[in-house]
């Protein structure tokens, strides 16, 4: 089966622009690579040209989701395979994907109504090095992807078969109504929560090359008015050391180091009641 090989960029529908771009620099210390003129910010966290692209169309929710495919050749045999499951695809014209900045994507929607692309050719900037606003190590990425996103799916036995059989990334684990999802060595790109909620997206994580950089982030962020939503703690799953924060859309993001990698050679399937093995306790400001 084809597969994707990495979580590649992510587009956010936001309301506020302004905080948007305070936010993703001053606090997540990603570099501003440009603004359109209709005010879409691309921002930078590797030798990617761009990982997150911040449009400002007011949903304050994920736009889409982008899987990188290793090859054109592997986005068609990804396409084919979506086609037999009965999912409409877009091939994506030449404008489309001078846009997202790629050689070729395909577009459909997940069973939730997310908007999901598989792309190949991404540029790359070794001759420009990103350059990070804020003193930190660096993120966690390369052949591992910008990180992860977390998704709320109504039937959660659906949306599974979906990226399971479709897309196919392999199961990593469950902890109660959600499942996780790996493409690469990273644990897992992507999440699913079994839920009816309002908008697709819980959070996306970073995850940073240092535990100083979590610790200093989170001193600074507790001096800041952004809300910590759950403070710092382990998983049982990645083994990740994280803490939660809240976005300008409401949403949160992970930020964290530390988590283990999976060797498919060894790798079983297990199911977790708990999900942190310390901390993660939710903060009372989250609820004000």
């Amino acid at each position: 089966m084809a597969s994707v090989a990495q979580l590649g960029y992510v587009g956010i529908s936001a309301s506020d622009m302004d905080q948007w771009e305070k936010y993703a620099t001053e606090t997540l210390g990603l570099q501003l690579e440009s603004k359109d003129e209709d005010g879409t910010l691309y921002l930078r966290m590797d030798e990617y040209q761009y990982r997150f692209a911040i449009h400002p169309t007011g949903q304050d929710d994920v736009a889409y989701v982008g899987w990188q495919a290793s090859s054109e050749q592997q986005m068609h045999q990804i396409a084919d395979q979506l086609k037999e499951g009965g999912v409409t695809v877009t091939l994506a014209d030449r404008e489309e994907a001078k846009a997202r900045r790629v050689e070729g994507l395909i577009k459909f929607q997940d069973p939730d109504g997310v908007n999901v692309e598989v792309f190949w050719g991404p540029p790359i900037s070794y001759d420009s090095p990103f350059n990070s606003t804020r003193p930190i190590s660096g993120f966690v990425t390369g052949d591992l992807g910008m990180g992860h996103v977390v998704l709320y799916a109504k039937d959660l036995n659906t949306t599974v078969n979906f990226y399971r059989d479709l897309l196919g990334l392999r199961i990593s684990d469950f902890i109660r109504n959600l499942a996780f999802f790996h493409c690469n060595p990273r644990h897992h790109s992507l999440a699913l929560i079994e839920a009816n909620a309002p908008k697709h997206l819980n959070h996306f994580m970073l995850q940073l090359g240092s535990l100083n950089d979590v610790g200093s982030t989170y001193d600074m962020v507790q001096e800041s008015d952004i809300t910590i939503t759950r403070g710092l703690g382990r998983h049982t799953n990645d083994h990740m050391t994280s803490f939660y924060m809240k976005t300008p859309s409401g949403f949160d993001v992970e930020w964290g180091w530390g988590a283990r990698e999976v060797d498919e050679a060894t790798w079983q399937v297990q199911r977790h009641e708990k999900g942190s093995i310390w901390g993660h306790k939710p903060v009372a400001a989250a609820a004000r």
